[in-house]
């Protein structure tokens, strides 16, 4: 299979999209680490779950000596850990939304430097695990939208300095049907009216999520760096083209 032999780090691997990322590098041959602060409630297939607080950067170098020590070797590491509720600006204080920046984007890139020597030994690659909210406006998660916008540019520099030794790329997700799904858009009902308003017409899979991460960290991708793939299902439809009537009728 694709990444056999391969070792690859999945941070916050225990659910969602990162639990999609971990099962599709593991049925792509891949030897998956999740981490995270809690372990994961149902096992997620074959991964070997390794706690640790990402924030945490004194033990980050630890975390990843333990799993070369108990694997060989370190070829992958995808940045998924990462989230936000919906609080709008001057609904939170200051303090909350710096918490968010340093998850979705201080905490990337410490984890990054951490993991960078055994990565660059193995001449691997880092996949991060960007949002389409990185890229327009974002009421609700400005934040989180500036953190993953952040993150983007981030993977492109990160790109340039560690060429050759370590590709880096950078998956952009829309919207993704996670178990959590409802919590953002609502029940059933709201999730499929959500999904309509995507060009595809539905959500993505975290599955889907996962194969995109496989091709970026796979021999296929081997000429990939410094990218964004964007998995959005074609992308939001601009809502003047509904608001206008120039064209009703024809």
């Amino acid at each position: 299979m694709e990444l056999d032999g391969r070792v690859a780090v999945v941070t916050g691997g225990t659910r969602g999209v990162g639990a999609g990322v971990a099962r599709a590098f593991l049925r792509a041959g891949a030897r998956v680490v999740i981490c995270a602060r809690r372990p994961p409630e149902r096992a997620v297939g074959t991964a070997e779950f390794m706690p640790v607080d990402l924030r945490d950067q004194g033990a980050l170098p630890g975390f990843f000596d333990e799993v070369v020590r108990r694997h060989g070797r370190l070829d992958t590491l995808v940045n998924n850990a990462g989230g936000t509720p919906h609080r709008l600006l001057t609904e939170g204080e200051p303090a909350g939304h710096a918490r968010v920046i340093e998850l979705n984007l201080v905490t990337p890139l410490t984890t990054s430097l951490a993991a960078y020597g055994h990565l660059s030994e193995a001449q691997g690659s880092i996949v991060m695990i960007g949002s389409v909210s990185g890229g327009r406006s974002s009421p609700g998660s400005a934040a989180y939208g500036a953190a993953k916008a952040g993150l983007e540019s981030l993977a492109r520099s990160m790109a340039v300095e560690w060429a050759p030794r370590v590709r880096v790329n950078t998956l952009v997700l829309g919207m993704v049907r996670t178990e959590l799904a409802h919590l953002h858009y609502g029940d059933e009902e709201g999730v499929a009216a959500v999904g309509r308003t995507v060009p595809l017409g539905r959500l993505a899979e975290p599955a889907e999520a996962g194969d995109a991460a496989v091709f970026l960290a796979s021999e296929r991708a081997a000429y990939v760096s410094g990218a964004a793939l964007h998995l959005h299902g074609g992308g939001e439809r601009p809502a003047f083209l509904d608001a206008s009537n120039a064209h009703q009728g024809s």
